[in-house]
């Protein structure tokens, strides 16, 4: 399969990688560790891997998007383990067999500056956004049929937008009209006509174009069920890396290692001994200023780390 030439600036490249071999660093010499790079897309955090981890050990990379799963079996190493699926699949690892995970949120800068994947509204393409471009609805489909209270609701939940109702009533409207929306530039155009008001330095149609990605790919969702197979998958002292791009994922990752890593304090028993928790917070890991003025997609992302401490999975 072929792949159209686009570049990606790997974020939070070299912080992340040391953040998951961290525990390697300080055991040099242990055999066969487990790598696991949730989120492939072009290689940038697993090739840095692959260079620094030992000769026996594996990594193993998970992707929707087939172009991502070309470069990945174009690397041409024995050790890494291709799957093309997404990462709400990591349950199907062995229990306590992952020495770190790595999830890098969001979409990819190939994905977006490809007019035909759908992504953007700064170009015109067929309105898709599939991360798996083989399987699924597209968006266009999807809004060719659905009623004008869930597109609302979806825009509102997943974009944060507050002309949500404005937005999606233009939409069934022109639907109505002259049929399908099927290009992105139209929706667009449809949508900064519906914002009453607009962020400074921000394409109104921002929100809503995020909103439809994240619902067409139930992206929340995975990445729900991910952070709970991470729990299963790691080993005692295994480490999770979670580089978010936006406040909807930052939060469930927030929330998840708060979840697990802090004791609550039980008001009808203050004498209870403390509950064994399953991880340990560790860091929460901003791009330098530098890197935002080198790469500006850089700007909104964190990284937040913990570590999987000895809890058994079966008491979680």
């Amino acid at each position: 399969m072929e792949t159209a030439n686009f570049q990606h600036t790997t974020v939070l490249l070299d912080e992340a990688v040391d953040a998951l071999l961290a525990q390697a660093n300080e055991e040099q010499g242990a055999p066969g560790r487990h790598w696991v790079d949730g989120t492939f897309g072009r290689g940038g955090h697993s090739r840095l891997i692959l260079s620094r981890m030992a000769a026996s050990d594996t990594l193993t990379v998970f992707d929707k998007d087939p172009e991502a799963i070309a470069v990945a079996q174009a690397l041409g190493d024995a050790r890494v383990q291709i799957r093309h699926q997404g990462f709400a699949h990591l349950s199907d690892l062995d229990e306590a067999s992952v020495d770190g995970l790595l999830l890098d949120l969001g979409v990819s800068s190939p994905q977006i500056d490809d007019a035909s994947r759908g992504f953007s509204f700064q170009m015109d393409g067929p309105l898709d956004m599939r991360m798996d471009s083989t399987r699924g609805q597209t968006v266009a489909q999807w809004l060719e049929f659905a009623e004008m209270g869930e597109i609302a609701e979806v825009i509102r939940e997943y974009g944060e937008e507050r002309f949500a109702g404005g937005i999606a009533k233009a939409i069934v409207a022109r639907r109505e009209e002259r049929g399908p929306i099927l290009g992105t530039a139209e929706l667009a155009a449809l949508v900064a006509g519906a914002v009453k008001s607009r962020e400074a330095g921000k394409n109104p149609a921002t929100r809503t174009f995020q909103a439809l990605r994240i619902f067409i790919n139930a992206e929340l969702q995975e990445l729900e069920q991910a952070l709970e197979a991470s729990l299963k998958v790691l080993r005692p002292g295994g480490r999770l890396a979670v580089i978010s791009f936006h406040s909807l994922e930052d939060r469930i990752v927030k929330r998840f290692i708060e979840r697990h890593s802090k004791q609550v304090y039980d008001r009808k028993n203050p004498m209870a001994a403390d509950k064994p928790l399953p991880l340990r917070a560790e860091a929460r890991i901003k791009p330098s200023q530098a890197e935002v003025a080198a790469n500006p997609r850089a700007r909104s992302a964190i990284m937040r780390v913990a570590v999987r401490t000895e809890v058994p999975w079966s008491s979680v």
